[in-house]
């Protein structure tokens, strides 16, 4: 009967373990084996091959000791003769094993000591992957706890089933938590560690809000409205797009709620963060435009190639597009990916005004023309010397005060102007060494090739072994402030895309790879049922 009721009691220890620790029942009872297995081994010698069993439902531990057979006996310890082993299975082999029954043992004090450090262990591990196989699949999610202390300015929170932590960076200015608060969090992360899964929590992430806003706005939980960005300055102020993908619902004022309700829910918990909810446009200038809210803007001039913007605002606008500290601005260029570049319109004019002047100069520098000839020219559109060369000559004598044989004149000079700059720049481009060969590689022109030889590029082997950086120039992000690196195409106006495919070329003239290895992939098309 002692030994029923210690049975007993052995499951029942272990359903309470599983059940604290909401981990599976097996896996405690393999911890308990695999205790009772030390244990007999420092019983009857660590060399000694020990298997123990508990059965799930009565609780009876089995010993059992596993023998090699073998044809020559050298340790008896771990070993078994073929004709012995015979006797036990008279299917037995050499090689195979046999499991030779142990009689119970008491455990001794150390053994026993010893037996519940492996299941502490065992469980300990258990809950810890427990913990992280939860959490892993929660990253991106928003969790509730309560605070169990607070370190060095990090919070730890107990989650119920795990602890996590808020570092002090990811709370909001000046937010402070005193142990027993409630916390609602964003998980961005889950890690393994040696001391356990650290989950991390964060009230700062752009998507926290995101997150928030789904919860208090049931279309977005539906789908019906989808938030597309978000930029936030952690507790001053926050900007997020949103699309409907119902025409007949308006996705801002479906997230400010009536009376600004659900707005306001997620104001209170980001702690009076202010949100400018902004429609989301496909267009960019549109969406620039609806981000620099509340400001006004009269246009917009857009840079595909860096992704610059250049907005105009009117003159008493321009502190309320920019913001406290360029906090409207700097929002505005996070939400919509675009660098943006605020002028007033005065400074706009002023500035069309001197690129007027510097492309009239031009003209009359170039063309050995008066001011009046070089306004003209300067008015109808032309911005260099190489659109009046090659533009059709009906279109020079279509401007007013000019005439056929006037037009050719002028694209005569100008075509003139433009040989004898060539003719500078391929002598300089000699004296500094460039190779004839390199200005046959496709997209390279002659003043490239002047900035190829002061940049130490002489051969079409030094272009072919240039990276896309190295033309266009780079952003070094690894100080405190990003530092823009020149490349040696500086100036000229060209796109990585280009710089690329000139690159590529160079390598095919090199002999590095062919045309072939340039061409995209064939696709294959699917074959015809039935062929």
């Amino acid at each position: 009967m002692a030994v029923s009721a210690n049975r007993l009691e052995l499951l029942q220890i272990a359903e309470a373990v599983a059940r604290e620790k909401v981990i599976d029942k097996s896996i405690v009872l393999e911890a308990m084996e695999d205790a009772i297995q030390k244990a007999a081994k420092s019983r009857y010698g660590q060399e000694t091959e020990i298997r123990a069993e508990i059965n799930a439902k009565s609780g009876e531990i089995r010993l059992s000791r596993l023998m090699l057979v073998v044809d020559l006996v050298e340790n008896d310890n771990i070993e078994i003769g073929v004709e012995a082993a015979r006797k036990k299975n008279p299917a037995a082999q050499a090689g195979d094993y046999i499991a030779e029954t142990l009689p119970p043992f008491d455990f001794g004090r150390i053994a026993a000591q010893s037996a519940k450090q492996v299941i502490v262990q065992k469980v300990r591990d258990a809950e810890r992957d427990r913990q992280y196989q939860e959490y892993k699949d929660r990253i991106g999610d928003i969790v509730n706890g309560l605070v169990k202390r607070v370190e060095y300015g990090n919070v730890v929170v107990d989650l119920g089933r795990g602890e996590a932590i808020v570092r002090r960076d990811e709370l909001l200015p000046r937010e402070l938590f005193r142990v027993g608060d409630r916390v609602r969090a964003y998980v961005y992360d889950v890690r393994r560690e040696p001391r356990g899964p650290q989950i991390f929590l964060s009230r700062t992430h752009p998507q926290f809000m995101a997150k928030l806003f789904a919860q208090e706005v049931p279309e977005i939980y539906d789908g019906v409205i989808e938030v597309k960005a978000v930029a936030r300055d952690p507790g001053s102020r926050a900007k997020i797009a949103v699309i409907s993908r119902d025409g007949s619902i308006d996705p801002v004022g479906a997230c400010v709620g009536m009376r600004g309700s659900r707005v306001q829910a997620v104001v209170q918990e980001l702690q009076g963060e202010k949100i400018d909810i902004i429609p989301w446009s496909q267009d960019a200038a549109t969406f620039i435009v609806n981000a620099l809210q509340p400001a006004q803007v009269v246009k917009v001039v857009l840079d595909e190639d860096s992704a610059k913007i250049e907005v105009v605002v009117p003159d008493d606008q321009l502190s309320l597009a920019i913001g406290r500290r360029g906090q409207n601005v700097r929002l505005a260029s996070q939400l919509t990916g675009w660098d943006i570049d605020i002028l007033t319109e005065a400074e706009e004019s002023e500035r069309r005004q001197k690129e007027f002047l510097a492309r009239t100069q031009t003209f009359m520098d170039a063309l050995d023309v008066d001011e009046t000839l070089g306004q003209l020219l300067a008015a109808e559109g032309f911005t260099s010397v190489e659109e009046v060369a090659y533009v059709d000559p009906s279109e020079l004598a279509a401007i007013e005060g000019f005439d056929d044989e006037m037009a050719a004149e002028i694209q005569s000079r100008a075509q003139d102007n433009l040989a004898r700059i060539e003719a500078e720049y391929d002598e300089k481009r000699v004296a500094l060494g460039v190779a004839d060969d390199v200005k046959e590689v496709p997209g390279v022109t002659t003043a490239m090739l002047v900035a190829f030889g002061e940049n130490d590029i002489k051969s079409v082997e030094d272009l072919a072994g240039c990276a896309t950086d190295d033309l266009v120039g780079w952003i070094d992000r690894s100080g405190p402030e990003a530092r823009r690196e020149a490349g040696a195409l500086d100036g000229f106006e060209i796109t990585r895309d280009e710089a690329e495919a000139m690159i590529m070329q160079a390598r095919v003239k090199a002999g590095w790879i062919t045309e072939e290895d340039l061409a995209p992939p064939a696709i294959e098309e699917p074959a015809e049922a039935g062929v």
